[in-house]
């Protein structure tokens, strides 16, 4: 994208009121259809989860926030009045709010815990906008949002972070710290978003409620929690997010209707996707999603398409909701009957992929798809939970890429709780075989304490997997730099995440050239 020169700003201090007190631009008829805030009494500020914005076009983007003036509160709601809200909102084209373009009301209904999803259009692509919502007289944080190019466009570059795994309890969010004051336009988020689990931890930091979340009050209260940490909070105001859940979103390792195979093998599906419906529900209402994206009891469409001119495009997977469950033979992973995106998903990835013409073809996937032997030596060993348990549909996947002469085939992924860089082979059992394309897993923000540069099992990956290229297993964020004849990731990692205040350095920077898939070199 070409940037318009703009003053960098620290979004950390966006927690309180100050941050967007500025005086609402009048509008009569929203001012109408308000009215009735004007005399509504509320416990407390109600913007104490803060703003955020996500899935940006190029005439539109949409906001959010969710009002929570007591936002731990034991039923779930954030201490609001079971009655709904109407919550104006603005954009603007400066951050002072001299020149105000958009503007509207949108109703906030107990029913979806006060979120606000405010869907704006007419706005101009490719540019840079600041919004905030009011309440009766109280006034949000200030966020900061980008619109997406006009289709076809010719852009020179573009640059987006992607993220994942930010467990509470294991560390401090001092990634998203960095991320925001980052110059970005865009964030991608793929998933574990909150844990499900109880526990305290080592650091301080202990889940609320302290037991595992299965109901939608238990949901809403651990985002709540997660959503009060200032880091978070800032990341989210500093540029547009695209999200999409993973397992612990709901819980570990779950697949299509059924529970984690390992503590819960005789659980009902029905009960199951109960508890789905609760979790997606909550996660919908904390999260910049549109209503295309509502879910309707245990089904949410997570699945879609984003196109960012000539440059971009994103296609983001849900690896959950469609897949068979994880085997415990591994012998049977090359099924062909076995699906990790279902065949509609399946079909609608490939005939996109097909039909694009972005210079660089993304998909942001939730569990690596590369090989990984897991084994020094013999035999060789695979975890069932990533795509190495769906080999054939990884097959079918890659095979479709070839056939289709996809260009720039990338995939960004998280969960793994480390980074790999790693050539996308055809046939991973010879190394001479066709490279498809290039992954870049990105390690967690916070999920599995401080980490290290290597480990073990770093060290057997490099061993036994040649298509591997880079390895590191600390915290942190990746960003991706989009240009025409090249793309390169940067690993940015923290030294530590038991306590606050970490800096961050840039690991390695991974390089691939426009029309030759792979890694082309790594500068570490």
């Amino acid at each position: 994208m070409t940037h318009s020169p703009l003053p960098r700003r620290r979004f950390l201090a966006l927690g309180g009121v100050a941050a967007g007190a500025a005086i609402f631009a009048a509008d009569p008829a929203s001012a109408t259809s308000a009215a009735s805030n004007d005399r509504i009494t509320l416990p407390g500020y109600a913007f104490t989860l803060g703003v955020a914005s996500g899935d940006p076009t190029p005439d539109g983007v949409v906001l959010w926030t969710r009002l929570a003036p007591d936002p731990l509160a034991g039923d779930g709601l954030g201490g609001m009045p079971h009655r709904v809200v109407n919550v104006r909102w603005e954009v603007a084209e400066d951050e002072r709010f001299r020149h105000v373009v958009r503007r509207g009301v949108h109703r906030a209904t107990p029913d979806w815990a006060h979120s606000v999803h405010a869907e704006v259009h007419g706005l101009r692509p490719d540019r840079v906008y600041w919004y905030r919502f009011r309440v009766a007289d109280q006034v949000s944080p200030v966020g900061r949002t980008r619109t997406a190019p006009r289709p076809g466009a010719a852009l020179q570059s573009l640059t987006f972070a992607y993220a994942s795994c930010q467990a509470y309890t294991d560390g401090y969010f001092t990634a998203y710290e960095h991320m925001a004051r980052e110059d970005l336009d865009l964030v991608v988020h793929l998933g574990d978003y909150i844990y499900e689990g109880g526990g305290a931890g080592t650091i301080g930091r202990a889940h609320l409620p302290a037991t595992e979340t299965f109901s939608l009050t238990d949901y809403r209260i651990r985002y709540a929690q997660y959503k009060l940490d200032p880091a978070l909070q800032a990341a989210h105001a500093a540029a547009p997010w695209v999200v999409a859940p993973d397992d612990h979103d709901v819980e570990n390792n779950w697949a299509g209707d059924h529970s984690q195979p390992d503590t819960e093998p005789d659980q009902d599906p029905a009960v199951f996707r109960l508890r789905r419906a609760a979790a997606y529900q909550a996660y919908y209402e904390n999260l910049p999603l549109r209503a295309a994206s509502m879910p309707r009891g245990p089904e949410m469409q997570v699945y879609r398409r984003l196109r960012f001119g000539d440059l971009l495009q994103l296609d983001v997977l849900d690896t959950r909701r469609f897949r068979d469950q994880q085997l415990t033979d591994q012998s049977l992973r090359w099924d062909p009957k076995r699906q990790m995106l279902g065949a509609k998903q399946e079909a609608w990835l490939l005939a996109g992929l097909g039909a694009s013409t972005a210079r660089w073809n993304v998909l942001g996937n939730q569990i690596f798809a590369m090989e990984a032997d897991h084994t020094d030596g013999e035999p060789e060993t695979f975890g069932m939970d990533t795509w190495d348990g769906y080999a054939a549909a990884r097959q079918r996947l890659f095979d479709g890429v070839a056939r289709r002469h996809v260009e720039n085939f990338i995939i960004i992924t998280g969960d793994a709780h480390r980074s790999v860089a790693a050539d996308l082979k055809l046939d991973f059992s010879e190394p001479r075989s066709r490279t498809i394309g290039t992954e870049f897993l990105g390690t967690s923000i916070s999920s599995g304490g401080n980490g290290t540069d290597m480990d073990a099992l770093g060290v057997t990956w490099l061993a036994e997997n040649p298509h591997m290229r880079f390895h590191n297993s600390q915290r942190g964020y990746q960003v991706c730099h989009l240009g025409r004849r090249e793309m390169y990731t940067d690993y940015r990692v923290v030294p530590f995440v038991n306590a606050p205040n970490a800096l961050v350095s840039t690991r390695a920077r991974v390089h691939v050239q426009s029309g030759r898939p792979g890694v082309a070199h790594v500068s570490a």
